[in-house]
C-alpha cells in the first residue's frame, strides 16, 4: 500500500468521524458511552448528509467507560450499515490491546485503525504502538505531523517563534521551559538537516512520518490552497538513510521531547489522589 497526505475538508468530503468530547452543558454529551456513540454518529450522518461514515475513530480512551460498552455500541453501528470501519485515536499501546482482547471475547468488531500523535519531536509510538500496529494489521493515521506548528517553518533561528496554538496551549510554546527550548534548539538543527538534503523542514517533516513502514497515511492541517498544493508531493520523497540517521542523534528512536506532547495521559498519571492512599478524616 502506498503513502498518503490526507486533508480533511469539512465542507466537501469528511475521511475520518471521530466521537469528541462534551458538547454542550450535559453531563452525558460526551465520552465513549453507548449513548453518546450512538447519537453522534445519527448526528454525523445527518450533518454529512450521507448513509454511512467510512471510518469511525474513538477520540481518546474513557476511564469511566468499559470497552466492551463502547466496542458494543460501534459494532451496531456496523451491523446497521451505518459505519464501515471504526477506529481508535491517541490510544496507548496497552489499551489497543484490551480492546482488541474484548473484542474477541465478546464478539465485537475491532479497531482497524490508530490515529496517534507523530512527528521528529513525538516519537513516542515508535516504542510500542507502531509495532503493534504492525502485528495487527491496523492502519496508522499520524495527527500533528508538523508538531503543532514547531516544524512548519515558523520556529527556528531569528524567526517568530509562535504558533497560533500558542495562545490555546502557552505551555506547549513558553520558550522558558526547558523542554520548549530543546524543541527550538532542534528545530534549529533541522533547518539545516533539510537544507542540506535540498529540503525544506515541512517536508522533511512529512517525509519523515511517512518513513515509517507502519504509517499508512499522515493528516495534515494546511490553512491555504498554496500550503496544500506545496506538500502533495512529499509521498513521492524519500529521505536518504543519512538524512534519518541525523534526525536519530537529534531526537532518539520511540522519544518525544516533551511529555506533554503524547496527547492524552491516565488519570494514575495526572490525578494525585489516583496514586495515594486517602488521609484519615
Amino acid at each position: 500500500m502506498g503513502k498518503s497526505l490526507a486533508s480533511i475538508d469539512r465542507s466537501r468530503v469528511i475521511l475520518a468521524t471521530k466521537v469528541h468530547g462534551q458538547m454542550g452543558d450535559d453531563p452525558n454529551s460526551q465520552g465513549n458511552s453507548r449513548r453518546w456513540i450512538i447519537a453522534e454518529c445519527e448526528n454525523s450522518l445527518r450533518r454529512l448528509g450521507t448513509d454511512y461514515i467510512d471510518l469511525y475513530q474513538i477520540h481518546r480512551p474513557d476511564e469511566h467507560i468499559d470497552i466492551d460498552e463502547t466496542l458494543g455500541a460501534l459494532s451496531d453501528l456496523v451491523h446497521a450499515g451505518k459505519v464501515r470501519n471504526v477506529g481508535s485515536s491517541t490510544f496507548p499501546a496497552e489499551q489497543i490491546v484490551q480492546a482488541r482482547w474484548v473484542a474477541q471475547d465478546r464478539g465485537h468488531v475491532r479497531f482497524t485503525t490508530e490515529q496517534p500523535p507523530y512527528s521528529i519531536l513525538v516519537r513516542g509510538i515508535e516504542r510500542d504502538v507502531l509495532p503493534l500496529a504492525e502485528t495487527y494489521g491496523m492502519g496508522v493515521l499520524p495527527w500533528s505531523p508538523l508538531a503543532g506548528g514547531w516544524l512548519s517553518g515558523k520556529f527556528g533561528k531569528d524567526k517568530q517563534n509562535v504558533s497560533r496554538r500558542s495562545a490555546m496551549l502557552p505551555s506547549r510554546y513558553d520558550l522558558s521551559l526547558p523542554e520548549n527550548q530543546r524543541k527550538l534548539e532542534i528545530v534549529i538543527e533541522l533547518e539545516t538537516v533539510a537544507q542540506d538534503a535540498g529540503l525544506n523542514i515541512v517536508e522533511l517533516s512529512l517525509a519523515f512520518v511517512l518513513e515509517h513502514p507502519a504509517i499508512s497515511s499522515a493528516i495534515i492541517g494546511p490553512r491555504t490552497m498554496e500550503q496544500l498544493e506545496s506538500q502533495l508531493h512529499v509521498p513521492s520523497l524519500r529521505l536518504d538513510p543519512a538524512v534519518l540517521d541525523r534526525i536519530d542523534e537529534l531526537v532518539p528512536p520511540g522519544t518525544n521531547v516533551s511529555a506533554g506532547d503524547a496527547g492524552w495521559a491516565p488519570t494514575v498519571l495526572t490525578t494525585k489522589d489516583r496514586r495515594r492512599r486517602p488521609r484519615d478524616s
